[in-house]
């Protein structure tokens, strides 16, 4: 479930091993989030369109939101 090395190398009893994997995982979500995604996001392929939003013209109806 958690990588062995990882989970031998935490200091403590049951309770607090799992306190600071769960600390620990939030903080590599973190950095990722805030540093990593960020650096690669424009290396990322997600906003090359392929559609040409002029090529629509007016085939594309407008929805309205009922209230």
């Amino acid at each position: 479930m958690i990588y062995s090395a990882i989970w031998r190398a935490l200091p403590g009893p049951l309770v607090v091993r799992v306190l600071l994997a769960l600390l620990l995982a939030v903080a590599v979500v973190a950095v990722l989030f805030v540093w990593v995604f960020p650096r690669i996001a424009p290396l990322m392929p997600f906003n090359d369109n392929t559609v040409d939003p002029s090529a629509l013209g007016s085939s594309v109806q407008h929805v309205r939101m009922v209230r």
